[in-house]
C-alpha cells in the first residue's frame, strides 16, 4: 500500500507503507544508531514523535520482547529506507511489520532517508504528517491547520506511570531503595540498577517530593523524558524540595536538564537533537572520552546555570553543549546522555556505580 510523507516546509515523499494504516503526526526527527530499532520504538523520550533511522536496512533481526523498554511503542510513525522482508535472531518472536500493525503505528519504507536527514540538518526539526489515505496536498493541509505544535505539549504526563511500582531486589534483599522521578523511565536503567542491588520505588512526574521522600530513600534519581522542559514548572519544583533533602541525586537526559533548572538555569532546543549511539562526550576535570547513547532535543544553556553552586562537569565535543553537571557541596550528578545504552555502547555505564558509591558514603 501506497503511503505518503510531508514535512511542514512543503517536502513530500512518497514510498510504501508497513505496520498499521491510516494517520499520523508528529515532530520529524532522525537517529543515526546502526541497531536498536526495537529499543528506539518503546523508549519514552519519543514520544509525539515521526523517527526515522539513518542506517537503511532495518527489521531484519525481528521483534524480541525481552528487549522492550516500556511497555508500548512510544514513536508516532517510523520512517525506514528498506524493511526487511525476512527476520534472522534466535530470540525473536515476530517481524518489525507485524509487530507495528498490533500496536497500531504507521511506518513508511522506501524513501530516501538520506535527503530527508539532509533537509532536517539543514532547516531542523518540523511537524510532519504520515498517511496511507490522503494526498500529498491533503496531507500539507492538515499539517497547515493543525494547532497539536510537539513544543506546546506536556509529553512527560503521556508517558509517565499512572501509578507508583517496585522494581528490583525485594526490600529484604537489596542494598538500597531509591525513588525514581518518571518521566519517561527506559527498563534497561532500572534493570542496571538492580543489578547493583538498588531497588527502585517509581513515582508518576506528578508526584509531591513530600511523597517521594516519605518512605527515606537512600537516593533520588530523575529520569530521562521527552518534550520541552519548559512545560515541566511542576517537575522542577519537585526537583527542588529534592535536592533540599541533601539526599545523593542522579539524574539522567531530561533529569539532568531538570537539575540545572531547579537551580535557576534555562534551556533551549537544538537544531535537530542529539539522537544515536555514537556522540563523543569529554569529562572536563579527568579529560576522559566517552562515546555515548542520546536521545534529546533540548539542551541546558550554560550561562544561565549559577557558578557557584554547579559545575559543568562534561561537554559534547561535536557542538559544545552541556552533557553534564555536578553540585560543588552536595551529592549530586546529572549527564545528558545515556548510560544504560540500550541501544549503544556502555563506555559510561560505571555513572550508575558512582551513584552507588554516593550513597554508601552517607550510611
Amino acid at each position: 500500500m501506497k503511503a505518503i510523507l510531508a514535512l511542514s516546509d512543503g517536502t513530500v515523499f512518497e514510498g510504501e507503507s508497513f505496520g498499521a494504516t491510516g494517520r499520523a503526526s508528529g515532530e520529524v526527527v532522525f537517529n543515526t544508531g546502526m541497531t536498536g530499532y526495537q529499543e528506539v520504538l518503546t523508549d519514552p523520550s519519543y514520544a509525539g514523535q515521526l523517527v526515522t533511522l539513518t542506517y537503511p536496512l532495518i527489521g531484519n533481526y525481528g521483534i524480541t520482547p525481552e528487549d522492550f523498554e516500556s511497555k508500548k511503542v512510544q514513536v508516532a510513525g517510523f520512517v525506514v529506507r528498506e524493511l526487511a522482508d525476512t527476520y534472522s535472531n534466535w530470540r525473536a518472536t515476530e517481524s518489525l511489520d507485524s509487530y507495528l500493525k498490533r500496536a497500531g503505528v504507521l511506518g513508511i519504507t522506501g524513501i530516501d532517508t538520506r535527503t530527508l536527514t539532509r533537509r532536517i540538518r539543514h532547516e531542523g526539526v518540523m511537524m510532519g504528517a504520515l498517511s496511507t489515505e490522503e494526498t500529498g496536498d491533503e496531507l500539507l493541509a492538515r499539517l497547515q491547520s493543525a494547532t497539536d505544535k510537539y513544543d506546546a505539549i506536556d509529553w512527560v504526563k503521556t508517558v509517565t506511570t499512572p501509578e507508583p511500582y517496585f522494581w528490583g531486589p525485594e526490600a529484604g534483599d537489596a542494598k538500597f531503595t531509591v525513588s525514581v522521578l518518571d518521566c519517561g523511565i527506559k527498563f534497561n536503567i532500572l534493570r542496571e540498577l538492580a543489578k547493583l542491588g538498588i531497588r527502585t520505588h517509581v513515582f508518576p512526574a506528578t508526584v509531591s517530593a513530600e511523597e517521594m521522600l516519605a518512605s527515606n530513600p537512600a537516593g533520588i534519581f530523575l529520569s530521562p523524558g521527552p518534550g520541552d522542559p519548559a512545560l515541566l514548572g511542576y517537575a522542577v519544583e519537585t526537583v527542588q524540595k529534592l535536592v533540599a533533602s541533601e539526599k545523593p541525586v542522579m539524574g539522567i537526559c531530561l533529569g539532568n536538564q531538570l537539575l540545572g533548572c531547579a537551580f535557576g538555569g534555562s534551556t533551549f532546543k537544538l537544531p535537530f537533537g542529539h539522537r544515536g549511539a555514537n556522540h563523543p562526550v569529554k569529562d572536563l576535570p579527568t579529560g576522559r572520552v566517552v562515546i555515548t547513547s542520546q536521545n534529546h532535543g533540548y539542551a541546558l544553556d550554560p550561562n544561565t546555570l549559577p557558578e557557584d553552586q554547579l559545575e559543568v562537569s562534561q561537554i559534547n565535543l561535536n557542538d559544545g553543549t552541556v552533557e553534564g553537571l555536578t553540585h560543588k557541596t552536595l551529592p549530586v550528578f546529572s549527564i545528558q546522555y545515556h548510560p544504560e545504552a540500550s541501544p549503544g555502547p556502555t563506555d559510561s555505564r560505571f555513572y550508575f556505580e558512582r551513584f552507588l558509591s554516593l550513597m554508601e558514603a552517607r550510611q
